[in-house]
C-alpha cells in the first residue's frame, strides 16, 4: 500500500488514524479495535467488512 495513501486514509466510524498491518494485509483502527481488509492493494473502507480485534491481541502493525 502506498504510504501517499495511508497518510490521507482515516476510520471511516471514527476518523482517527490507521496503522497498516502488512502481515494481515489490514488497516488498522487502534481506538474502534477494527481491522479493515486491504483487497488486491484496494481498501476496503466499510464496516460490515471490518474485522473485530481481540482485547487481549495486539497486532504488529509496520507503518
Amino acid at each position: 500500500m502506498e504510504s501517499r495513501l495511508l497518510d490521507i486514509l482515516v476510520c471511516p466510524l471514527c476518523k482517527g488514524r490507521l496503522q497498516f498491518d502488512r502481515a494481515q494485509a489490514e488497516l488498522i483502527c487502534q481506538a474502534d479495535r477494527l481491522a479493515f481488509p486491504v483487497r488486491d492493494g484496494i481498501p476496503v473502507m466499510l464496516e460490515p467488512e471490518a474485522r473485530d480485534l481481540d482485547a487481549t491481541a495486539v497486532p504488529t502493525c509496520a507503518a
